[in-house]
């Protein structure tokens, strides 16, 4: 995980060169998605911000999703059974493992994903732009209880 003061920083100083106002809130959503060690939808983001701002709309979380995504600052998983979950520590193409348990969703190191990325491109001609990459299982934890998959398939 990025250090998420750097992360933070890093999305702020962004920000402010692509000319996109900082609101209190706007900073508050940032610094969730800088501390999260996991991968937030939309609506945990909102319930992390709304103590503190009462008054902030999921509709200004989703738009502040969305410059981010455009900026390459966070990155989509759009997962069908569980919805879009936002990775701001990683915010490039690369692997997931998610539960079908519980929906724990990992970043594990795969050094080969480039070395797939170049072979894919020289076998079709593409211009490989971006990928994703899921892999479907119960967790450690899940299995230890005995918990079946609640999430049928994967996107």
């Amino acid at each position: 995980m990025a250090d998420p003061r750097e992360r933070l920083e890093q999305m702020v100083k962004l920000l402010r060169e692509k000319g996109h106002r900082l609101t209190p809130q706007r900073v508050a959503m940032l610094k969730v998605i800088a501390e999260s060690a996991g991968h937030p939808s939309a609506e945990q983001i909102y319930e992390r911000i709304r103590p503190d701002f009462p008054t902030t709309s999921q509709a200004t979380v989703y738009k502040t999703l969305h410059v981010l995504k455009e900026l390459g600052e966070v990155l989509e998983l759009s997962l069908t059974q569980v919805g879009s979950r936002y990775d701001g520590n990683r915010p490039y193409p690369h692997p997931h493992v998610i539960c079908t348990g519980c929906g724990q969703i990992l970043d594990p190191e795969f050094a080969a994903m480039m070395d797939i990325t170049q072979e894919m491109a020289r076998q079709t001609g593409y211009r490989i732009t971006h990928h994703q990459l899921n892999f479907f299982g119960l967790c450690p934890k899940c299995q230890k209880e005995g918990r079946k998959a609640r999430i049928k398939e994967g996107n």
